[in-house]
């Protein structure tokens, strides 16, 4: 019995892995390996041959064959030619024997159902660094994943979205915005989260989400470019909140923990806020260098301290709610001291008198024990009693500059009274109507009650103990402020590998987290208008309630448990940011998309990324130097709306596609509440802040443009793709209504190269050409031929396509590579001619060279190939271009000073003579040359009136040409002519009685050969049914003889007399070739070619490139070889000749 085979999976690290996967370095991998039960070997070598798996096999068996990995070493098969593949199972089941012979890239689905199983996908994020290892150390088997919906998604969703902007700064946002605006700010941000969390929950339902969160769904989604941007911004964004936390624990520890701590003092009012910003400076540093060292040590205590600062935020959230209800009954003694409608600052007062002045009794009493008596606030004068003696207050000297009775007073200290009014009114209070609107100010202003205006115009004067406003505050200043307090939805899936079930997990948990936050938000904004006075809603740091934190006031039983519990929470959000980013940015750097981030992949041995650490603890302390909360939450809100505008549009995309492989399990979106998502994003980004918008969208923008033309290229299956493909059918549709007009044609290329023995481009500067005639727009298609069987020259043909590619990167020609296994070049030039392109992104122009030597060469193939691609295009209706003398056309680093583009217009085909050089003067090469018309004019022609007319069409094309007419005079017919059209037709006679010679000595030895050899030898270009075209088919029956005997001869001249064709096909038939007569239409013929070359030479003979009119091949192919002649001797004495034949359509117009 033959041993079974085992499958077993093998976690090995990312980083060991080669960069031919476009994924493997983006998140865990697991190598599968196939063994025997006997033994597995750790140390294999991976296999990239086998896809990634390193196949072994082992048995009982000595004559098994085996795979092996060594130098010299048979690769042998275990079904070609072995005699016990019948006998042995262990390979491959009897009853599968149809397909043993792709078993290799085809496995059993057994195979695959157990490879499947066996799978393990590792934990992602910080907790798969938590062990520490060493090289050589073994790894721990992994655990199956165990964690639930509650503890994997639910729990750090809440951690990650509840942070210092609820505890910091929503009061302040009531009471700026009013109630009403307020939840209108936290339905429109809770909207776009919820919105984003189900395209999310749909993306991480189609597939395995691993390290990278967002960054992967994205570039999974959108492509690389996209992912990378994005990516690289959600990175920014999550960096940035690092800072945001770790300044809102600095001012908490300032503000209200501890403020003598404070290293910087302002003696005056003006130098406090810059005192304050200094402060937060240092000690963010500090902060920021213990949280690094921290997260540098070990990542498991961030993990283990994480449950505790949950616990923190959860109990603080419930003081909250627990002194809301408490303040219905007994509302908690806060008050705030108000002059007039002003609030005053109770840091000021130090003498704790909010009051102007004080009765003191008159009899002396020790301090401790002294009363007062009675506090007057009114506006008359005091009543005289020899009872009391009056007495002023801080409050007075600050107003008055003086504490006499009798010095001059502020105007509105004077006409205002001084009371107290409670800071937390309670539940029951009904202050809710008056914080229903809002109450926006300017920087400076005073903070008043909403309901009561002032009746004097505000002294603003820093040097008052007013509360000041520091900022100046609108709606779209607070969207901006508090959006970073509802992100964090990402938590969830960026924990997928930890998920017992993922794909149920995912959405329920995060759709459940971001319900309950937002229910928590809505609830405490009406809590705290209902709860505490405006005044001290809008009192940001809390001045007016003797620096206590505001929403501390209201919690239950002690402002300390709001001020610790938030002061830890926002210190573990920023331990969270700082573990969190370096590992997004590690994971961008492993998918090398952005080369300069390379290094940023590398980190300790146990996975740590060390230097993506170091980064972002560069680019945090950047945000701490700023030092202003309210100024670094905007900036990470853009980076954060601008990730979740990329969810959306990835779940819209692949939607609206409906792409084979988007099947999620979460069935609860639409394409419209995508786009609704999206919208609110964008929105949300301008609303908030539209100039750090814009430089979000530019970097986001850079960042694109540099992997497009430098990052490596990634196929990962993107909606971009789909995208592409779907806007490409709809415009090839569009395209096939109809031709294009005249005004949009444009040639539209299939440019012919051939290929030598060794593959290698014969004329590679046709395509220096085509590049400078299109200067990249159009089509452009680069096609060759290969000779031969298509199953045995497959590998020949992705050879030549892959250097045509190359050539045409280096020659900057973007399009298309199209390669035709043919058994006669001719056929397959005819069927790319006809078969290039798709539906109305067809060639009209058909680019092929000059057939070199023509003249000397035995094989006639070359130049019949040639003709018979004229022929085929001028059937097609296509142009054709054939460049005369290509190797001296200038490259595209060598631009023509000077010089002219000389154009001969001899017959009209439909304008592409006057077209085609103002096409190659785009470029930089022709740029400088000048365009000279000649058209040729007989005898009886006008030809005055020829060039005015030629120059007024020519102004009414919009082309600036020197214009010239030709006077070609009635002559006879030159000896030279007669005597250039005899030879001609003696050497065509002559050239095909020595073919056909050789293709009779050449049959003979080729059936000696094939009798003796069995091998077929064919010469690449020729077609033997081809050879002798031009012969009349009466010849025929003399191909079957072998070699020139005298027997042979003898038979030939017998036969002719019955067949006058053969009168050339003897040795004797030379002679006779001295006494021909030359044909009359090839006579004229020649005539019209000498006499055009003499003057094309005469005018163009220092110009860098002429075009003329191409004639047409001869309807008769007897005359081939004379058309040749014919078009040799018309460009005869020019060094770059263009021939241009048009398609038979107006390819230029004179109107707009």
């Amino acid at each position: 019995m033959a041993s079974s085979v085992r499958f077993t999976v093998t976690p090995i690290k990312a980083e060991d892995l080669p960069d031919t996967s476009p994924d493997v370095s983006s998140r865990s991998s697991a190598r599968v390996r196939f063994g025997s039960r006997e033994s597995v070997n750790r140390s294999e070598p991976y296999s990239e041959a086998s896809g990634g798996f390193t196949t072994s096999a082992g048995g009982d068996t000595p004559d098994r064959s085996n795979l092996e990995h060594g130098d010299g070493v048979k690769l042998s098969n275990v079904y070609i030619n072995n005699s016990h593949a019948i006998d042995d199972d262990d390979f491959y089941d009897r009853n599968l024997a149809l397909f043993e012979e792709e078993m290799d890239t085809r496995p059993k689905v057994s195979s695959l159902l157990n490879r499947l199983a066996n799978y393990t996908n590792l934990t992602q994020g910080a907790k798969e660094h938590e062990e520490a290892e060493s090289i050589g150390e073994k790894r721990k088997p992994s655990k199956s994943p165990q964690m639930g919906t509650f503890m994997g998604v639910y729990l750090p969703c809440l951690q990650n979205i509840f942070g210092v902007i609820l505890f910091l700064r929503l009061t302040w946002v009531v009471g700026t915005a009013g109630v009403l605006q307020a939840m209108c700010i936290i339905f429109i941000c809770c909207c776009c989260t919820l919105l984003t969390a189900i395209s999310m929950s749909a993306i991480a339902t189609n597939g395995v989400v691993p390290a990278g969160g967002s960054y992967f769904m994205i570039s999974r989604s959108l492509g690389p470019e996209f992912g990378g941007a994005v990516g690289s911004c959600f990175y920014l964004g999550t960096t940035f909140a690092g800072s945001m936390y770790i300044l809102g624990a600095i001012e908490i520890l300032l503000m209200y923990i501890a403020p003598r701590a404070a290293i910087f003092v302002s003696d005056t009012p003006d130098g406090e806020a810059s005192a304050m910003l200094n402060n937060m400076r240092v000690y963010g540093s500090i902060f920021l260098l213990l949280m690094s060292l921290l997260v540098f040590v070990g990542v498991k205590y961030v993990n283990k301290l994480a449950s505790v600062f949950l616990a923190c935020v959860i109990v603080s959230i419930l003081s909250i709610y627990t002194g809301a209800l408490v303040s219905a009954f007994s509302p908690p003694a806060f008050p705030v001291c108000m002059l007039g409608d002003r609030s005053l600052s109770q840091h000021e007062l130090k003498d704790g008198q909010c009051a102007k002045t004080v009765m003191m009794p008159p009899d002396p009493l020790p301090q401790e024990t002294a009363n007062v008596s009675e506090s007057f606030n009114g506006t008359d004068a005091p009543p005289v009693t020899a009872a009391a003696l009056e007495k002023t207050t801080k409050l007075w000297l600050y107003f008055c500059n003086s504490s006499e009775l009798n010095a001059v007073c502020d105007d509105y200290f004077l006409h205002n009274n001084v009371t107290q009014i409670p800071g937390i009114p309670g539940l029951a209070s009904g202050v809710i109507t008056e914080n229903l609107w809002s109450s926006y100010s300017a920087k400076g202003d005073v903070l008043e009650r909403g309901s009561h205006r002032s009746a004097h115009t505000p002294a603003v004067s820093n040097h008052y103990p007013y509360v000041f406003a520091d900022i100046t505050t609108s709606f779209t200043l607070l969207v901006g402020i508090f959006f970073p307090s509802v992100t964090g939805i990402m938590a969830g899936s960026n924990r997928s590998g930890d998920l017992k079930d993922a794909q149920r997990s995912i959405p329920i948990g995060t759709i459940l987290a971001i319900l309950t936050t937002s229910l928590v938000y809505l609830s405490c904004v009406l809590l705290f208008g209902a709860c505490v006075e405006g005044v001290v809603l809008r009192d940001k740091f809390g001045d007016s309630v003797k620096g206590n934190l505001v929403v501390g006031t209201l919690s239950w039983p002690s402002p300390w448990v709001i001020v610790i519990g938030s002061f830890f929470s926002t210190c573990g959000a920023g331990l969270q940011s700082l573990t969190g980013a370096p590992r997004l940015l590690q994971a961008i750097a492993k998918d090398n998309i952005i080369p300069f981030l390379r290094v940023f992949g590398h980190g300790k041995a146990n996975g740590e990324p060390t230097w993506a650490l170091l980064l972002t603890a560069v680019l945090a302390e950047l945000g701490i130097l700023i030092a202003s909360l309210d100024l670094v939450a905007p900036i990470l809100s853009m980076f954060f709306l601008m990730c979740y505008l990329f969810v959306n549009l990835a779940c819209a995309l692949q939607t609206l596609l409906r792409t084979p492989n988007w099947r999620p399990r979460f069935s609860y979106y639409h394409w419209t509440l995508s786009f609704l998502g999206m919208t609110i994003c964008l929105a949300l980004m301008f609303i908030s802040s539209w100039y750090y918008a814009i430089v979000a969208m530019v970097i986001a923008g850079m960042i694109y443009k540099y992997i497009e033309y430098h990052g490596a290229e990634k196929e990962w299956g993107d909606g971009i793709r789909g995208l592409s493909l779907s806007a490409a059918r709809f415009a090839l549709l569009r395209l096939e209504e109809g031709p294009p007009h005249t005004k949009n044609w444009r040639p539209q290329l299939l440019v012919l190269l051939k290929l030598d023995e060794d593959a290698h481009v014969k004329s590679p500067r046709l395509l220096t050409f085509a590049s400078q005639l299109k200067a990249g727009k159009g089509l452009t298609i680069v096609g060759t031929v290969i000779p031969g069987n298509f199953l045995q020259t497959y590998g020949e043909a992705l050879a030549a396509e892959q250097t045509l590619k190359l050539l045409m990167e280096k020659e900057r020609v973007k399009g298309f590579v199209q390669c035709i296994v043919a058994q006669k070049p001719r056929e397959g030039i005819s069927h790319m001619i006809q078969s290039s392109g798709l539906g109305g992104m067809r060639h009209n122009t058909v680019v092929m060279g000059w057939p070199h030597a023509w003249r000397q060469s035995e094989d006639p193939q070359s130049w019949k190939t040639f003709i018979n691609t004229v022929r085929v295009t001028t059937t097609a209706h296509l142009a054709l271009l054939v460049p005369k003398n290509i190797s001296l056309f200038p490259s595209n680093s060598e631009p023509c000073t000077e010089g002219f583009i000389d154009v001969w217009w001899i017959v009209h085909d439909g304008g592409m003579l006057m077209l085609l050089p103002f096409l190659l003067k785009q470029h930089k090469v022709w740029r400088k040359c000048s365009m000279r018309i000649f058209t040729v004019a007989q005898m009886e022609d006008n030809s005055i009136q020829m060039k005015k007319d030629l120059a007024t069409f020519l102004y009414h094309l919009r082309i600036d040409a020197h214009v010239e007419v030709v006077e070609m005079h009635d002559s006879d017919i030159s000896a030279y002519t007669y005597e250039r059209t005899l030879m001609m037709e003696q050497r065509s006679q002559m050239l095909r009685q020595m073919r056909l010679s050789k293709s009779d000595r050449e049959r003979e030895a080729q059936l000696i050969k094939d009798r003796n050899s069995m091998l077929r030898l064919t010469s690449i270009g020729s077609d033997d049914d081809d050879e002798t075209d031009g012969l009349d088919k009466s010849a025929d029956h003399r191909r079957v003889h072998m070699t020139w005997t005298k027997d042979k001869a003898l038979q030939l001249l017998s036969n002719t007399q019955t067949n006058t064709a053969s009168c050339c096909s003897t040795p004797e038939g030379f002679r006779d070739m001295l006494n021909i007569r030359p044909d009359q239409s090839n006579v004229r013929r020649m005539h019209t070619a000498v006499k055009l070359n003499e003057v094309i030479v005469n005018k163009s003979h220092d110009a860098r490139l002429v075009l003329l009119n191409m004639p047409g091949p001869p309807r008769n192919t007897e005359g081939d070889e004379n058309y040749m002649e014919f078009l040799e001797v018309l460009t005869e004495g020019l060094e770059r000749v263009l021939l241009v034949r048009g398609g038979g359509s107006e390819v230029i117009t004179i109107y707009s």
